[in-house]
């Protein structure tokens, strides 16, 4: 077996075993090793991306001994190695941007804890892009939400305890679908590989036997990991958790661990159901009416908020609300441009959340919108980057937003039943969007004649303005740079087949 082959196993390791290994370290040593840890396992994921581009096939990682139907496996696509590039790179600017602010927000012992809920929160992440066997997904869902609460609840503030809390409550619930859904779905086929359970739906659903079982199995697992997405209604628990969370959590849980889900999801549509069975099913159909509810509602919320980060937080609901659109459009067109969305939101929001920061610094420490006046001023490449990821949220072109916008426009061309709930609500959506994220970029560009705030220094940070310039360009490659991407997606989706 060639050694590339490892890398899958190797990244997954790596990230998990970083944990263990923080937690004997001083924080700042820590902080070192886990980012060496992430700019690893990325470039692991750039090379092997490079190398299933170049042969244009998959493979699959059999662990141990036993080969299906009873061993583990982990499997490789372009889809999955572009996925996992992407998260260390989100991961990576996340963490960096908010190192500066981890000081005032997180006892200086508890440093390492912080990076060990990191590197198993990165390992979970690539364990779901990687696995090919549904319980192993369960245990690294477990896992993802046991850091996810861990890094919202760090602060130690009665308002992140109550965020972790209702947290792991609405997780938990969805957790239990989830389990429930695998225990069903073993129980109709015996398998818990994905590529040998499909084989056994196909003929199940060609023999039609099961129906009703099988239709109970599949949306159990769609809301289990709707509920975790906090697709709208089940948003609950999201404003608190982003809002009142350190700011490299925000970043981190609002561009990442949603996204790990949805990846999930997808993976299931097409690799354990199969992508017709799924769509014959109707749970599509309720995926997509959530899917347009939550555009809506989700920039309601958000125009209603007078806290900035708990209206970019809410933005997250609506930004949700596109992708599973997307999904619920039933078409390879419309999920190549869900996956995009996975990519774009993820890059603008970790944006938005650590660009907020440097307003808030420089204005007393408030969010509220009536202390940001003038703040883009003072901090001026916060403002400045802010901005930037506002006009992608609203699908200015040049950037990311934009050509998500447009591909979900595409996609709903010609589609019977769907196109014109898709332009109404892709149409008032982009509005309220403007509405909200204009209306705080006004805000901080308005002059005031004397600010009792000092200016930022951007001198004496270094790092942070590398790493919003950092987003910027990333976000800018996706919106100028789209057609190979877009490519890559629609290849790697072809190879889940």
């Amino acid at each position: 077996m060639e050694l590339i082959r490892n890398f899958p196993f190797f990244s997954i390791m790596i990230a998990m075993f970083s944990g263990p290994v923080c937690s004997v370290l001083p924080g700042k040593v820590a902080r070192v090793v886990n980012a060496c840890v992430i700019v690893i396992v990325g470039i692991m994921s750039a090379v092997l991306l490079g190398y299933l581009y170049v042969t244009g096939e998959s493979f699959v990682y059999m662990m141990g001994h036993f080969p299906a139907p009873w061993g583990n496996e982990i499997r490789a696509g372009v889809l999955e190695a572009g996925m996992a590039m992407f998260f260390c790179i989100v991961m990576l600017l996340s963490v960096l941007g908010g190192i500066k602010k981890l000081f005032d927000e997180v006892v200086v012992s508890k440093h390492n804890l912080y990076y060990i809920l990191v590197g198993l929160m990165l390992s979970s992440l690539l364990a779901l892009v990687y696995t090919n066997d549904l319980f192993t997904a369960y245990v690294f869902v477990e896992i993802n939400t046991i850091s996810a609460c861990g890094l919202i609840m760090i602060r130690e503030n009665g308002r992140t305890i109550e965020a972790a809390v209702r947290y792991m409550i609405m997780s938990l619930i969805g957790s239990a679908m989830i389990l429930l859904g695998i225990c069903m779905i073993y129980d109709l086929t015996g398998h818990l590989l994905m590529s040998n359970i499909k084989e056994s739906v196909a003929a199940m659903t060609a023999g039609g036997t099961y129906p009703e079982p099988l239709l109970c199995t599949i949306a159990l697992m769609s809301v289990g990991l709707a509920i975790k997405c906090a697709l709208f209604p089940f948003h609950s628990w999201l404003p608190d958790a982003y809002g009142y969370s350190t700011v490299s959590s925000a970043a981190i849980l609002s561009s990442l661990v949603s996204k790990g889900y949805i990846f999930l999801l997808i993976k299931i549509i097409y690799r354990v159901i199969g992508f017709d069975v799924y769509k014959g099913s109707g749970v599509i159909d309720v995926m997509f009416i959530f899917g347009l509810a939550g555009m809506i509602f989700g920039s309601v919320s958000a125009i209603r908020e007078s806290d900035v980060r708990r209206m970019i937080a809410y933005s997250s609901v609506a930004q949700i609300g596109y992708i599973f659109m997307g999904i619920g459009m039933g078409t390879q067109f419309g999920m190549v441009a869900a996956v995009f969305h996975i990519l774009s939101h993820a890059s603008t929001k970790s944006l938005l959340f650590i660009s907020a920061i440097g307003l808030t610094d420089v204005s007393g420490g408030s969010r509220k919108f009536i202390e940001l006046t003038g703040s883009g001023y003072r901090n001026r490449i916060a403002g400045l980057s802010f901005a930037i990821g506002a006009l992608s949220m609203v699908g200015v072109p040049l950037f990311s937003g934009f050509i998500s916008k447009l591909l979900f426009a595409e996609a709903a061309i010609n589609l019977s039943g769907r196109m014109l709930p898709v332009f109404i609500v892709l149409g008032i959506s982009t509005i309220l969007n403007a509405i909200y994220f204009m209306k705080t970029v006004i805000r901080i560009y308005t002059p005031v004649d004397e600010s009792p705030y000092p200016r930022a220094h951007m001198r004496q940070l270094p790092l942070y303005s590398m790493v919003l310039c950092a987003f910027v360009i990333l976000n800018v490659v996706l919106g100028v740079m789209s057609d190979p991407i877009i490519g890559l997606i629609g290849q790697g989706l072809t190879m889940f087949d």
